[in-house]
């Protein structure tokens, strides 16, 4: 259905980089949830009164919830779409983030009420009638929230959407939300047990789990989290396509919104090397960046001595001292410069997360251990951490 109304509202949809496309595609889900889940809504409330039945009154005004949720969604699409200006000159890109978030905080808030009705009913539990139609309207219920969920988890991902991937992981609890009413509500008909309230907690988890998750994952983008593997394999392998480009190190990424990445990173390239042909390498790279993976690229070049020669054995022979003291640790901006007594070796290195050592020890390690490797050598290094 989804793929249809594409086809049919969006033009040119398979163009999902274009921020019209994504937006319509936005507007598309968002509105189709709204329209699902009122009418959800409606049956389950007509299912839940006619059976007397709490956990379905409660589900169905949880799907009302998700109505609201649907207009969030839509709308922090549309917010998200609107151009930079002077006092965001980055874009509205995280409103989409925000909306995501907006939409977690209505989920834990519905989970809360639900868990509150549900014990009351624990306390002071009454008969539920199963009929027939209230079977049916859940029935139909799990199987429209199951295609609610696939399509947003398949549009969440070709658009790298947290605000659908959010919506996505709420209709899946939904199902599995309405499906323990449906079987609670059998089971309490065929052995005459009052299930009502248990089943209702059950589904307050259920939508409370959804909920935290909705909203780490809104979170974690509007704080600032590391890129993917794969975005930095991309990134890097691009790159170093340029034979003039030897290595590739302090990789920064900044993520405005979906679509408005900035990054910046340092280039190593050969020292003895053409200025004015390295810098139009560079230039290249960043140009293919822009293209290939939409997002803005700023490319510092760092020269370095790639002649074969001492400098160049040196420096691969501290990268493995590095990389012994701790693995991960990496070093880069490696040079020599001679002294009349000793030879000053002079780098960066950069410390990977969930190094154990702080950066004064690395630092203390690894200046040692240069020292050792020669006599000669003093040793002036520098240590960071990374932001992958």
């Amino acid at each position: 259905m989804i793929r249809f109304l594409a086809r049919l509202f969006i033009r040119d949809a398979d163009n999902i980089k274009d921020p019209a496309v994504r937006r319509a595609y936005g507007v598309l889900c968002g509105g189709m949830g709204v329209a699902l889940n009122l009418l959800l809504f409606a049956g389950k409330l007509l299912a839940g009164l006619l059976s007397g039945s709490i956990s379905v009154v409660a589900d169905a005004f949880n799907n009302l919830s998700d109505a609201g949720s649907s207009v969030v969604t839509l709308l922090g699409f549309k917010l998200a779409a609107h151009a930079p200006d002077r006092d965001h000159p980055f874009g509205h890109g995280r409103l989409e983030y925000i909306s995501g978030l907006v939409v977690a905080v209505l989920i834990l808030l519905m989970g809360a009420e639900l868990g509150r009705s549900s014990l009351e009913r624990l306390l002071h539990p009454e008969a539920v009638e199963l009929r027939p139609l209230t079977a049916v309207i859940l029935t139909v219920s799990i199987l429209v929230k199951l295609y609610m969920a696939a399509y947003n988890r398949s549009l969440g991902r070709r658009l790298d959407s947290p605000a659908m991937s959010a919506a996505a992981l709420d209709s899946l609890s939904d199902s599995l939300a309405t499906a323990v009413v449906l079987l609670g509500a059998l089971a309490g008909q065929l052995w005459d047990v009052a299930l009502d309230g248990w089943c209702g907690l059950v589904v307050s988890a259920f939508i409370l789990w959804s909920g935290l998750q909705a909203a780490k994952d809104t979170i974690n983008p509007l704080l600032g989290q590391p890129p993917s593997p794969e975005f930095v394999r991309q990134v890097r392998e691009l790159v170093l396509s340029r034979p003039e480009i030897l290595g590739v190190h302090d990789l920064i990424v900044h993520d405005y919104g979906p679509g408005r990445r900035i990054i910046s990173l340092h280039a190593e390239v050969p020292a003895e090397g053409s200025f004015v042909a390295l810098h139009e390498a560079v230039d290249a790279a960043e140009r293919e960046l822009s293209h290939t993976m939409g997002c803005h690229a700023t490319i510092h070049m760092d020269p370095v001595v790639s002649d074969g020669g001492l400098t160049e054995r040196t420096r691969k022979e501290v990268a493995a001292l590095a990389d012994e003291i701790y693995p991960g640790l990496t070093i880069h901006d490696f040079r020599l410069v001679p002294g009349k007594d000793r030879t000053k070796v002079i780098f960066e290195a950069s410390i990977p997360y969930g190094c154990v050592l702080s950066d004064q020890e690395v630092k203390r390690r690894l200046q040692a251990a240069v020292e050792r490797l020669d006599s000669t050598y003093a040793a002036v290094a520098e240590v960071e951490r990374g932001y992958l």
